[in-house]
């Protein structure tokens, strides 16, 4: 006996030491320190195809998560093994378009759904498709079901999929880069769209015989809901004016006549009875905010009752610390920026755990990226002891003043001509060495105060547009301009301010 005794604790002990030394060395990257509370940060996968939508499936313990080139895939949170669920045939992936939003269906009883969004093209036309799956047990998807198929384009497609607390289905689609979808009531792009599971229109949808629950909107990134069935959702402004929106029932919100909490652009007749819903926060410059969710768990206490914002531009997440009633954004806090590059999706567990993906090999990558292993998933989680390098949690300070060129440039800029002036062959076009920058000092004027669309370059098409940039003081635009004309191998003469006014005033 007093063998067995001895053995059973030998064996004991050595399994102490292995799922102890497990737990330790697990690869925490670093910690983010928020004073009474520390959360750590751990990789929990790598090498992926640019994830776009992560759904958590509280049967399997397991993320389900889809890559812009068509692949669904399930991550087992235990064993971190992946295992590919479906490719999606004939999905058109070029930059922004390919497989994008999901929603994961999962009544008690019933069936259990997959909703996806993805893009497609057939004989020149791109169309946005909303499409339901089956969902056994086995995590196998079977018996696709097409709800709805709306107009497409190369950008501009939204789309995120949300089920509501109440068992309805919430699709957010792109205005597909038109000016006129958006506005139109009777139209589907551009709005938020409520529908049954079974894709059929709600009876109590506030417009009868109509999907649409709110319009205006220009290329939604993030949705999400809070435990008061209260929506949001994130938003790419043009070239000012990310939003994250409160949402609410035939409300419009604005786009194309009404960017953040600007102003009407045009005072016109037409426009002066129509009410627009201002967002509950916006930011210039922008920073593309993509993946939204709402954080109600009680694990990591400074941040309950916050939607947690994953950011491209800006390449951070951002914490916004919501009202007692969930209606206004009374704080804000940025992590992890510019660390992991552009960060694309973000869901928030049951057990309080956050894990959301970088966007590193997509189509726009910032500089210094992608890495080798990306794309990633990572995990948020609270901790006793902190481990790695200590991440600060810094409270933003809201616009910054951008005196210089160069800081200018960086703001609005870089992000599509690139920090070196060398843009992305085929999308956006170089300003190394440009004749157009070395041009005429009016020319270049005019581009910036009203954009550019469908431009030849070079030989070159480029059909993704540049935003008018004339919300810009005059010193703020006199600057970019001679940033830009003199350097990236131009060394041009500058322009005077009065110069620049004359263009505008012209």
């Amino acid at each position: 006996m007093k063998h067995r005794i001895i053995l059973f604790l030998y064996i004991y002990s050595i399994n102490s030491i292995f799922f102890s030394c497990s737990e330790r060395n697990e690869a925490v990257l670093g910690t983010i320190d928020l004073g009474d509370t520390k959360v750590a940060l751990t990789q929990e996968a790598d090498s992926l195809n640019v994830p776009w939508d992560l759904q958590y499936d509280r049967n399997s313990n397991s993320i389900i998560f889809s890559e812009i080139g068509g692949n669904i895939k399930k991550l087992d949170l235990e064993t971190k093994k992946i295992t590919l669920l479906k490719t999606i045939p004939n999905v058109f992936q070029q930059r922004t378009t390919g497989l994008l939003g999901m929603a994961l269906y999962q009544p008690r009883q019933n069936t259990q759904y997959l909703f996806v969004s993805f893009t497609t093209k057939h004989n020149n036309h791109i169309y946005s498709n909303l499409f339901r799956y089956e969902y056994t047990e086995n995590a196998e998807l079977k018996n696709p079901k097409l709800i709805l198929k709306i107009p497409g384009s190369t950008g501009h497609n939204g789309s995120r999929i949300l089920v509501g607390n109440d068992n309805k289905i919430y699709w957010a689609t792109g205005d597909a880069a038109s000016d006129h979808y958006a506005q139109d009531s009777t139209a589907l792009n551009g709005k938020i769209l409520r529908i049954n599971p079974d894709g059929s229109i709600p009876a109590d949808n506030p417009i009868p015989n109509s999907y649409v629950y709110a319009w205006g909107f220009r290329n939604i990134q993030g949705l999400t809901e809070s435990r008061d069935a209260i929506l949001y959702t994130s938003e790419h402004g043009d070239a000012v004016e990310d939003e994250v929106n409160l949402i609410r029932p035939l409300n419009n919100y604005g786009w194309p006549l009404r960017e953040g909490k600007n102003p009407p652009k045009n005072n016109i007749d037409s426009t002066k009875w129509v009410t627009f819903t201002s967002p509950i926060r916006s930011w210039t410059p922008v920073i593309a905010p993509s993946g939204l969710a709402y954080y109600g768990s009680s694990k990591i206490p400074e941040w309950k009752n916050s939607l947690l914002l994953a950011t491209l531009k800006s390449q951070s997440l951002r914490i916004l610390k919501l009202s007692e009633d969930g209606h206004k954004v009374k704080d804000e806090f940025i992590v992890l920026k510019d660390q992991l590059g552009r960060i694309r999706s973000i869901l928030t567990a049951p057990n309080g755990d956050i894990y959301f993906c970088t966007s590193n090999r997509d189509w726009n990558p910032q500089k210094g990226f992608p890495k080798y292993d990306d794309d990633k998933i990572y995990r948020l989680r609270k901790t006793d002891k902190a481990s790695g390098n200590i991440i600060s949690q810094v409270k933003a300070s809201g616009n910054s003043d951008l005196a210089s060129g160069k800081a200018l440039y960086e703001s609005y800029c870089s992000s599509c001509h690139k920090p070196d002036g060398k843009g992305i062959p085929g999308t956006f076009p170089s300003l190394e060495n440009s004749k157009t920058v070395k041009g005429e000092k009016k020319v270049l004027a005019d581009i910036i105060l009203n954009g550019l669309k469908d431009k030849t370059i070079r030989g070159v098409k480029y059909d993704t547009p540049m935003p008018a940039f004339n919300f810009l003081k005059d010193e703020e635009a006199t600057a970019i301009l001679n940033y830009i004309r003199t350097n990236f191998n131009n060394q041009s003469t500058t322009i005077s301010i009065n110069e620049f006014k004359q263009s505008r005033k012209n």
